[in-house]
């Protein structure tokens, strides 16, 4: 790393943003490379899908009594628990909170939020970051009750409990006591790391870093093949971390490059950098996106899988367009590139223009045209909350990035 631990901790290990105050980062914000720059047309579009999107929101929301896992003939679908998913309900409600500054919303996104306390306690998933990030880190950013924050820290000691040293990566699947799964890295897991740094962050122990750095260095050592493609699974050793080969659940096939992964690992590996300031990572990220954005249609909507036989012409997953767009704009913040950038506002303009339920009177969600797993013909052509969660970013990353910093922190060290 190019930064020591002490000084990786130090940054942002202080008291939360609170409710009203403007946040730390703002000035560094608008300094960025790029900031503001959005043609006319494009913000006008983006300004009134986040308008749409509030009030199909404020509308559903009083009803949603669990958290929504997809939609069934364009309603909603509940867990209970909130399976891997659980995050995001409140993470819409508070980027809806942001945009609207509806209060009623802000309540709703606690009280979804707080739904969540058991899984503080669950070993046995690595999804604690997309349960805990958007709801739990960003209601005590937003809200200053350290309640919040004590319960993302006890969530992310539940996730370490799952990293395996020998190998040094997150193990994605199975239960902790059982051999299934035990050498099973996926992308998605560079999704769940900042939960472990927050906890870095907060605590001053090195052991989150640790596990967040080493499963980063892991995945990005397996998973870019030369070209910037990725696999969904990587096999390894569990005992050892030697390399078995890549596989998939939700890609075509082993080679393939299954689109919304492809997304994850842009984010993620974007965020690790920004978090320690090693280039490795972003170097990584750039791989990513690079390929990423060659692969794009004209129409700027990712298919499923970029490598599946029927691609370009193959279903879509917008849900991968609208994370792919939040990497990318993230990426771009971090570079100065303006490809990427573009790349985002272009893909953000054709999710606005051509993905969302606008011309539906019974839809519940936001975004439709998403895919969740392809290969088990489960959830084609439906509406995802992730969807909806991360088009709301990506929307108040180019029109609000000052009060989703309050939300997120955007800060780089």
């Amino acid at each position: 790393m190019h930064m020591s631990r002490r000084a990786v901790l130090a940054t942002a290990g202080g008291a939360a943003v609170a409710y009203a105050a403007v946040p730390q980062s703002a000035q560094a914000l608008a300094d960025r490379p790029l900031a503001g720059q959005v043609p006319a047309a494009t913000e006008a579009v983006l300004r009134d899908a986040a308008d749409y999107a509030v009030a199909k929101v404020r509308a559903v929301a009083p009803g949603v009594s669990a958290f929504p896992v997809g939609t069934k003939f364009e309603k909603w679908v509940y867990s209970q628990n909130g399976d891997w998913v659980g995050g995001f309900w409140p993470g819409v409600l508070w980027m809806s909170w942001l945009h609207s500054g509806d209060d009623d919303l802000r309540d709703l996104a606690l009280a979804s939020a707080a739904r969540l306390a058991p899984r503080r306690y669950d070993t046995g998933t690595h999804d604690l970051g997309f349960l805990f990030t958007p709801s739990w880190v960003t209601a005590w950013r937003l809200t200053g009750d350290t309640s919040w924050r004590d319960g993302a820290v006890q969530a992310a000691r539940s996730l370490l409990q799952r990293y395996n040293p020998r190998g040094r990566y997150l193990r994605a699947w199975g239960a902790l006591n059982t051999s299934d799964n035990a050498g099973r890295v996926i992308i998605d897991t560079m999704m769940n790391l900042d939960l472990l740094v927050f906890a870095a962050r907060q605590t001053g122990e090195d052991a989150f870093m640790d596990a967040a750095v080493g499963h980063a260095r892991t995945a990005g050592r397996l998973f870019p093949r030369p070209d910037g493609s990725t696999p969904h699974v990587y096999d390894v050793d569990p005992a050892t971390g030697t390399p078995v080969g890549p596989n998939t659940v939700q890609g075509y096939s082993p080679t393939s490059c299954w689109a919304r992964g492809q997304a994850w690992g842009i984010y993620g590996f974007t965020t690790m950098y920004r978090r320690t300031g090693d280039r490795e990572f972003l170097d990584t990220a750039r791989t990513l996106a690079d390929f990423a954005v060659q692969a794009l249609g004209p129409d700027h909507i990712p298919v499923w899988d970029y490598r599946a036989p029927q691609q370009p012409y193959d279903i879509k997953d917008a849900s991968a367009g609208t994370v792919m767009a939040c990497g990318l704009l993230d990426l771009a913040a971090a570079t100065g590139s303006r490809t990427y950038r573009t790349t985002a506002l272009r893909i953000l303009d054709a999710l606005c223009r051509t993905c969302l339920t606008a011309h539906s009177t019974r839809a519940e969600a936001v975004v439709a045209r998403c895919t969740r797993n392809r290969p088990a013909e489960d959830g084609i052509e439906i509406s995802l909350p992730y969807a909806d969660y991360y088009l709301l970013e990506a929307i108040l990353r180019v029109l609000r990035p000052h009060d989703l910093d309050r939300a997120i922190d955007l800060s780089t060290v």
